[in-house]
């Protein structure tokens, strides 16, 4: 066996060679990673045809429509100043340059954000790729990304037009540039860290919970630097002040008023609590349910990962970061994505450590991912994580709560052959996508879900008592030409609407199975007999 050099860890053979040789060059380039991840991501955009969280729509490309096109709805928090147009932004001037090239049509509105979203999700595949390479080698660098690609939430969420999916992209070219990641005989070359205070205060402008995130890390680079004065003085304060400069000048543009949408954001999210009126969970959410969800099968191989690499840096980011956002009482699994990669980088670390011991002496063989086979273990590990994952991802993507998207798929093709002339959703609000799918401004009317202290909104009136509130509803509305809503509630409005003159036009399949209330199996399409 090859004599380690002294100072060497003997956790993973591929370790040392990465911190001995830092400048070794990688056995693929960075655009092959990325050509091969760009590939992977937009065939992982056109797969997802689901229904996750209404912030894919409503807090980015409903507002992206009415900057782009003039007509989208602004929710609640648009009012109150709470979210910048940082984000939205983006969408927006990628509708304006589908319009100026007249491709503004039903398919490219429904299916082009994800897709743009996905040279994002490429680029932050590539530098997880990268970041894994500069601290534990290529071997380990191929396992982290095989990781990634096959974690059944990174391919159910990262191609979705979250903030938070772009946040973790930023996150992890971000740590790629921060030297308080890396040991010291593995150092960033002099100067990139500017570059990563940068994109950290961007991530922060665009989901000012970030700050979670940024916080562990400065704190951490302020204790290992030298150069404390430099990295304040002319790194952090100027560049965090230029980022967030801009952010205050575009929000000053497009609200009208000067803002300071962290501020708010703190005030309503932190100070009083307000994420709290969608629902709260225990304090332990996050570990024992929420986040071992989105690790799923890789988590055995995480923890793992984290022991045998004694990287306690990284991993104490993870629990940093489930750790405060565990305090908050409104927890949602895409809250904590930015730290997903994070953990498998450990899986493929974990991965990568897979050794068959040598039926004659029981030794080790050394591991290399390029001259060997892989071993029985590592076999049967990879079978079970490609099993256990690649289901779960398509049917997520695929099948699992289809039905609201489908129908206002349906509904702006109707619209574009003027078949439609407004419509009433009588769901829970925000329970499809709006505007930006529909593209055709025509009347709308959904189930309005802005917080107030005890009075209860329309959207749970409606959904205590489906009957009185359609029957009080409809005393002041003007008769839409269609009315959507789940099969659920249409049990109990049957004899209402077709009373009011309704017939049943379309039934889209949704869910197999309830996820917060009755099983809401289909989404149902009704229409004026005499539309």
């Amino acid at each position: 066996m090859r004599r380690r050099n002294k100072g060497s860890s003997s956790q993973h053979p591929n370790l040392p060679e990465a911190e001995e040789n830092p400048q070794k060059k990688p056995p693929y380039s960075s655009n092959d990673v990325f050509t091969a991840c760009l590939g992977f991501r937009l065939l992982n955009a056109l797969l997802i045809q689901t229904y996750f969280n209404p912030d894919e729509h409503w807090q980015a490309l409903e507002v992206a429509h009415r900057i782009a096109f003039g007509y989208g709805h602004l929710t609640w928090e648009w009012e109150e100043g709470i979210r910048s147009y940082l984000h939205p932004m983006v969408f927006a001037l990628f509708y304006k340059l589908l319009a100026l090239l007249g491709l503004d049509i039903p398919w490219v509105m429904i299916k082009g954000p994800r897709l743009l979203q996905s040279i994002f999700s490429a680029a932050g595949d590539l530098y997880l790729y990268k970041l894994s390479l500069a601290l534990f080698g290529d071997c380990v660098a191929k396992w982290a990304l095989f990781s990634q690609l096959t974690n059944w939430f990174m391919f159910f969420c990262f191609n979705r037009t979250f903030s938070n999916s772009l946040e973790t992209v930023l996150t992890l070219v971000s740590l790629y540039y921060w030297p308080s990641m890396r040991s010291s005989s593995n150092k960033v070359p002099s100067g990139s860290r500017k570059w990563g205070v940068a994109l950290a205060a961007l991530a922060c402008a665009i989901r000012p919970t970030s700050a979670i995130t940024w916080v562990y890390v400065g704190l951490l680079e302020l204790y290992l630097t030298h150069e404390r004065l430099r990295f304040i003085f002319l790194e952090l304060i100027p560049i965090g002040s230029v980022v967030l400069g801009i952010m205050c000048l575009l929000d000053r543009l497009m609200y009208g008023s000067w803002i300071l949408v962290p501020l708010n954001f703190l005030k309503f999210n932190f100070l009083s609590s307000g994420g709290d009126y969608y629902g709260t969970h225990k304090w332990h959410w996050y570990f024992t349910q929420g986040f071992t969800v989105m690790v799923f099968t890789f988590l055995p191989f995480c923890a793992a990962g984290i022991i045998k690499s004694k990287h306690w840096k990284l991993s104490g980011l993870i629990l940093w970061v489930l750790g405060l956002y565990s305090i908050l009482g409104h927890k949602e699994f895409r809250f904590v994505l930015p730290v997903l990669p994070i953990s498998l980088i450990f899986a493929g670390y974990s991965l990568a450590a897979l050794e068959e011991r040598s039926s004659s002496n029981g030794e080790m063989k050394k591991s290399s991912c390029i001259c060997y086979k892989w071993p029985s273990r590592k076999h049967l590990a990879i079978f079970f994580l490609l099993a256990s994952n690649i289901p779960m991802a398509l049917y997520m993507s695929l099948v699992h709560q289809r039905g609201t998207e489908d129908v206002m798929n349906y509904l702006s093709k109707e619209a574009a052959k003027e078949k439609v002339k407004s419509i009433l959703f009588l769901m829970p609000c925000h329970a499809t996508p709006y505007y930006s799918t529909l593209h055709y401004n025509l009347p709308m009317r959904f189930l309005d879900c802005t917080p107030s202290k005890g009075i209860p909104a329309e959207s749970d009136r409606f959904m205590m008592d489906p009957v009185t509130f359609s029957t009080d509803f409809a005393r002041n509305w003007s008769h839409p030409s269609h009315i959507v809503l789940f099969d659920s509630e249409e049990r109990h409005l049957k004899d209402f609407l077709v009373s009011h003159s309704f017939k049943e036009v379309r039934r889209f399949f949704h869910a197999h199975f309830k996820v917060d209330r009755d099983l809401q199996a289909s989404v149902v399409v009704y229409t004026l007999t005499d539309t």
